[in-house]
């Protein structure tokens, strides 16, 4: 599955076309990796996001095409989400 079509359907992010910026610029990791929008995700990936000033890594857990919201929570484990005033892109 698309990192954008995951990070949307798990409602981490709530719109693909923001998950789609986030991805492109740079701001998300992939099992360490600097990850486009269009890169898959399995299950078992670690992914690391940093969204303004909050950093959350998350492992992905279940893959689906949709979801009800109570379930979207499912689809991930957070393993840590720390807030901080840094907005450097990741490396």
């Amino acid at each position: 599955m698309r990192l954008d079509k995951f990070l949307k359907v798990s409602r981490i992010i709530k719109r693909r076309t923001v998950a789609k910026e986030v991805a492109d610029k740079g701001r998300i990791q992939v099992n360490g990796q600097l990850a486009k929008s269009s890169t898959n995700v399995k299950e078992g990936d670690l992914v690391k996001i940093l969204f303004g000033n909050k950093t959350l890594e998350l492992k992905v857990l279940q893959l689906q095409d949709s979801t009800k919201k109570e379930d979207a929570k499912n689809m991930y484990e957070i393993i840590s989400e720390t807030q901080g005033s840094s907005l450097e892109k990741l490396d």
